[in-house]
C-alpha cells in the first residue's frame, strides 16, 4: 500500500539479472530485470508503494532454477525514467505496460506476485486480462479505499505520534483530516525544492516509524544518511504515491473486488497473506477479500506488513511454490507469446 515494501540486505551474492527497458510512446522508459532459469515458470512481480521501486530482495521467494522472475519498477519508479513523473501514470497505463512486457519477453502467460499496492494491482491487471495471467499470489493485501488512506494519515498518528507530528508540520497542514491532501500539494511540480525534500524525508520517518510499530521487538529504524540524493529519490516516490492515493489509485475497494471476481470467474487462481499485526493494510482487508472472492486461498499469520518478516517470507514463498511449480512442465508452452 502506501508504505515502503523494503527487504534488508541480504549476505549472499545476488543472483544475476538481466536488464531491459521499455520505451513507451508517451515518454516512460520502464525498467525491469529478469532472472532465473531460462525455461522457468514465468512470474512477475508487482512492488508496492506506489513509487517504491522493486527489490531485488524478492528473488529471495523463489527458487531461481524453476522459475523465470521478472521485476518491474512501475512508472517513475527505481531506475525507470523519468524519475518521479506523474505524467501518463495512472494504473491504466501500469496494466498496459505489464502487457507489453509480457509480449517483450515472449510470454503467452505468466504469474504475478504482488505485495501492498502490487497486491492490488496484480488483482486489477488479472481482472482486465484474465487470459495473460496463470495466477496471482498476493501480500499484504491493499483495497486502495479512502478509509485505508485515512487509516495511514490519521489512525496510525497513535503508533508515531512524534513522527506524524513532523510529517505535519512539514505539510504545514493545520487540519488532520487534511494531511494526505496537503502532502500531495507539496510534492507537486513547481513547489518548493527545499520543502519539498524535507516533506519526503518526513513521510519516510513517519512510514518507518509506523512499520517498526508492528515488530515484535520495538528496536529503532535504521536511521539512512541524508543525502540530497537520497532526498531526490524520495520526493519522486511520494510524489507518485501521494498521486495515486489522493485518486485512490483508479480503483476503489468496489472496483477491484469486482475485478478479483472477474479474475476468478475466467479460472485465475488467486491467493492471498496477510499478517495480523499489518500495521498499513488491516487484516479486515482479507475478510473483505475472501467474502468476495470464496474461491480465493487467504492465509492470515502471525506477521506485520513487510517482505521480509520470516512469517510472511515463508508462506509466501510456499504459497508460490504451490501454485506454479506444478506448471514446470510447461515452461516451454507459456514463453510462445501469444
Amino acid at each position: 500500500m502506501t508504505m515502503r515494501d523494503r527487504e534488508r540486505g541480504s549476505r549472499h551474492a545476488s543472483p544475476p539479472l538481466e536488464a531491459g527497458t521499455l520505451r513507451t510512446r508517451d515518454g516512460h522508459r520502464v525498467s525491469f530485470a529478469v532472472a532465473g532459469a531460462a525455461d522457468g515458470v514465468p512470474v512477475a512481480v508487482l512492488h508496492g508503494g506506489p513509487g517504491s521501486g522493486s527489490q531485488p530482495g524478492a528473488l529471495r521467494l523463489f527458487d531461481l532454477s524453476r522459475f523465470r522472475v521478472v521485476l518491474i519498477d512501475q512508472r517513475g519508479t527505481g531506475a525507470s525514467t523519468p524519475h518521479g513523473s506523474v505524467r501518463h501514470n495512472r494504473t491504466d497505463y501500469l496494466i498496459a505496460d505489464l502487457e507489453a512486457i509480457r509480449a517483450r519477453l515472449g510470454f503467452a502467460r505468466w504469474g504475478v506476485l504482488g505485495g501492498s499496492w502490487g497486491a492490488a494491482l496484480a488483482l486489477a491487471y488479472a481482472g482486465q486480462c484474465p487470459q495473460s495471467v496463470t495466477g496471482v499470489v498476493m501480500r499484504g493485501l491493499f483495497l486502495t479505499s479512502a478509509r485505508e488512506v485515512r487509516g495511514l494519515f490519521v489512525t496510525s498518528r497513535r503508533r508515531a505520534p512524534r513522527a506524524w507530528a513532523k510529517l505535519r508540520a512539514a505539510a504545514r497542514c493545520e487540519r488532520s483530516a487534511g494531511l494526505a491532501a496537503r502532502c500531495a500539494a507539496g510534492l507537486q511540480y513547481g513547489a518548493n525544492e527545499t520543502r519539498q525534500r524535507a516533506l519526503a524525508l518526513a513521510w519516510r520517518g513517519y512510514e518507518d516509524a509506523v512499520l517498526a510499530s508492528a515488530a515484535t521487538r520495538r528496536a529503532a529504524p535504521p536511521r539512512a544518511r541524508q543525502s540530497q540524493r537520497l532526498a531526490r529519490k524520495l520526493t519522486g516516490k511520494y510524489r507518485i504515491q501521494a498521486h495515486y492515493l489522493a485518486h485512490r489509485c483508479w480503483l476503489g475497494e468496489t472496483r477491484l473486488l469486482s475485478l478479483a471476481r472477474r479474475a476468478a470467474a475466467a479460472g485465475v487462481p488467486l491467493a492471498a497473506v496477510h499478517g495480523s499485526r499489518d500495521p498499513v493494510c488491516p487484516s479486515g482487508n482479507l475478510r473483505r477479500f475472501a467474502r468476495a472472492v470464496p474461491a480465493a486461498q487467504v492465509q492470515l499469520v502471525s506477521a506485520g506488513h513487510l517482505p521480509s518478516d520470516p512469517a510472511l517470507h515463508e508462506r509466501v514463498a510456499h504459497v508460490l511454490a504451490a501454485m506454479f511449480v506444478p506448471t514446470i512442465h510447461e515452461g516451454r508452452s507459456m514463453r510462445r507469446a501469444a
